[in-house]
């Protein structure tokens, strides 16, 4: 129990599994926070699942111990059968009491060893609540308690434990409580953070959690306490919360607010049909306002728990689709105080670096923050070191990126020099060779459909060698296909597989590079995302040029039979590897000699592996054991070595 499987990812974003001894969770999730007493609680927590497909609550504890009428029920039916629900139940332990009040009336193992007899399937150790206002030395002490409980009650707890991280507004100390937690717990729950988002002080949530967030296990699940309206939960999520519970739902009900992805509506200020959700078409909400207060309060609640759920679905297809951070971006073009919070993320861009994905399949401009997401920050960079020295460069808006119409576009100078193209793109003048590549070549910017009147121009050959009516189609082709493979392999590989005499494959519609081929073979396939993915003859030809251990991982010898038969790579069988690769980036999954089994693609980032119990951690594409692709033609017959490769890359 409590293993936590990854499936599906967008960065640290992540659709995934967490067995709980009350069924899966499928994350992320929403818990939404019910009261245990059914009479304070309008929507019962049977119904949300049943009608909101919510599998998983999240109770107080601290509530049910010290009602009398509630305690003796829970402790001879089980926290499961006061509440009348038989999914997953996490318990607090009376932390935000002890925040809202001042002070709780138990002690943490006596609350520890309740929760153990109520059966919760998520216990929480009871924490000391660190306020945002906190000095260091108050949120050190704090964290120091909190810590101290958390080693008391692990030995004690057979089934799933969430320790809190608290540590204010304190980075080393959010850092530290990560760490230790990451050691004790099953569920890291990032606390403290309720007077933040109440507040909208989203900024300094988003520096709390950047702090946070490298020091939290990635094999454990994540939970952001008090996430609440469901304009956060994408927010939640950039950050890789799995759970997050709300009781906003029925909070802003009492007081007559709805909750929708964009903001907060007051009900008595409708006057219009604005939700067509299968609840409202059934009573529109200007008629739910007047209402007799108990039936308007439940049907509110009704209304902001379908929101919620439905947010929670746009996020977990955001992450499918790899499209979280343009979701966020627009919910925060929402309210001024998540704007702040998404620029507050920007500027802890390192911390996604590690997981952010080679490619997405698109890459969509929502607004001024699209070209700071971690992709634009990581390719800009990448790019800086590969035109370092490469001059001079001539930058113009129009230089044709069709290669038929590269027919003037030579490529030295008069002095002799060599000449590189520049183009501006949303991202700034980039080479030309790159512009294919993600995210350049995904992008789509308002300039695609405003250019200002200008008329088309053609690139400024002033003080250029033009011969008229050249076809610099091949040469060009040859070129872009260096620039790829320099990009990916480095420079010393790039000439080696150039020396081989691959050649490109441009689309005849299009006319971007398709394919790069040996010997009238398919090397290397090019998606949209412009990146070159090796074919199991690309991946023979790179394990002979790469030199040990690059863009390689090592597989551990239990696997090695099913890797090369073409089964994913699991986590647990990793033994180690290139630890610059990324999440999406094609790999050589290799033995512990070197030998090449495979290749594929990554699902988790090198440190992630051999850390996660459960899941895939590389997909294969390509592998020993796999006849050659039958259409293609074979290549020349080798005496010894390895059939089809090239003499020189012979071993």
């Amino acid at each position: 129990m409590g293993e936590f499987e990854l499936l599906e990812r967008d960065g640290l974003a992540r659709l995934g599994r967490f067995a709980t001894p009350h069924g899966t969770i499928q994350t992320p999730a929403l818990l939404p926070v019910v009261h245990p007493d059914a009479a304070r609680q309008p929507v019962a927590p049977r119904e949300l699942r049943r009608r909101f497909g919510l599998g998983a609550v999240i109770t107080s504890a601290y509530i049910t111990y010290r009602t009398p009428a509630l305690r003796p029920v829970a402790e001879e039916k089980g926290i499961h059968g006061l509440l009348d629900f038989d999914g997953p139940v996490m318990t607090d332990s009376g932390a935000f009491q002890q925040h809202a009040y001042g002070r709780i009336e138990v002690g943490p193992e006596e609350i520890d060893a309740f929760q153990r007899r109520i059966g919760s399937d998520i216990a929480t150790v009871l924490d000391v609540f660190v306020e945002p206002g906190a000095s260091e030395q108050e949120a050190r002490a704090g964290v120091d308690a909190t810590i101290e409980r958390a080693r008391t009650a692990r030995p004690l707890h057979r089934g799933l434990l969430a320790v809190p991280v608290q540590g204010g507004l304190y980075p080393e100390l959010r850092r530290r409580s990560a760490a230790e937690a990451s050691a004790l717990g099953d569920v890291l729950a990032v606390g403290g953070v309720v007077p933040l988002m109440e507040r909208y002080r989203f900024a300094d949530l988003a520096r709390a959690i950047l702090a946070a967030r490298p020091a939290l296990a990635p094999e454990r699940a994540v939970h952001l306490f008090g996430t609440g309206h469901p304009m956060t939960f994408a927010f939640a999520a950039l950050f890789g919360v799995d759970l997050f519970d709300s009781s906003a739902y029925l909070k802003f009900a009492r007081r007559g607010d709805l909750l929708f992805s964009h903001g907060t509506v007051a009900i008595d200020d409708l006057r219009e049909r604005t939700c067509r959700c299968a609840l409202c078409e059934a009573m529109p909400l200007p008629e739910v306002a007047h209402l007799p207060p108990a039936e308007r309060e439940r049907r509110i609640a009704e209304h902001n728990l379908l929101t919620s759920a439905a947010e929670v679905a746009e996020v977990r297809q955001a992450i499918r689709d790899g499209a979280l951070w343009e979701l966020v971006e627009r919910r925060a073009a929402n309210h001024p105080a998540l704007l702040a919070g998404l620029r507050a993320t920007i500027r802890g861009t390192r911390v996604f670096l590690p997981t952010e994905p080679e490619s997405r399949r698109s890459f969509r401009v929502t607004g001024a923050t699209s070209g700071l997401r971690p992709c634009v920050i990581r390719f800009l960079a990448h790019k800086d070191g590969w035109a370092d020295g490469r001059g001079p460069f001539r930058t113009h808006p129009r230089v044709p990126l069709v290669p038929g119409a590269l027919r003037s576009t030579p490529s030295r100078c008069r002095d002799g020099s060599e000449l590189w193209w520049e183009v501006l793109t949303t991202f700034g003048p980039v080479p030309l060779e790159l512009t294919e590549l993600y995210p350049v070549g995904c992008a789509v910017g308002f300039e695609e459909f405003d250019d200002g009147g200008a008329p088309p121009a053609g690139p400024d050959l002033a003080g250029l060698d033009v011969e008229a009516g050249t076809d610099w189609t091949d040469a060009w082709t040859e070129r872009h296909r260096d620039a790829l493979l320099e990009w990916l392999y480095g420079r010393e590989s790039a000439g080696a597989l150039a020396a081989l005499g691959l050649t490109g494959e441009r689309s005849r519609r299009t006319g971007r590079l398709r394919a790069l081929r040996w010997d009238g073979r398919k090397a290397f396939t090019i998606g949209n995302d412009g990146v070159p993915r090796p074919t199991w003859l690309g991946a023979q030809l790179l394990h002979r040029t790469l030199r040990y251990p690059a863009k390689r991982i090592i597989v551990q010898p239990d696997a090695e039979d099913f890797v090369a038969q073409g089964r994913s790579l699991f986590s647990r069988f990793v033994a180690g590897g290139d630890s610059s690769l990324v999440p999406g980036a094609s790999a050589l999954l290799i033995d512990a000699d070197d030998h090449l089994l495979a290749v594929g693609r990554l699902l988790l980032a090198p440190p992630e592996m051999g850390r996660m119990p459960r899941g895939v951690a590389v997909r294969v594409t390509a592998h020993l054991r796999a006849p050659e692709e039958p259409e293609e033609p074979e290549g020349p017959a080798q005496a010894a070595g390895d059939p089809g490769l090239p003499p020189n890359l012979q071993p």
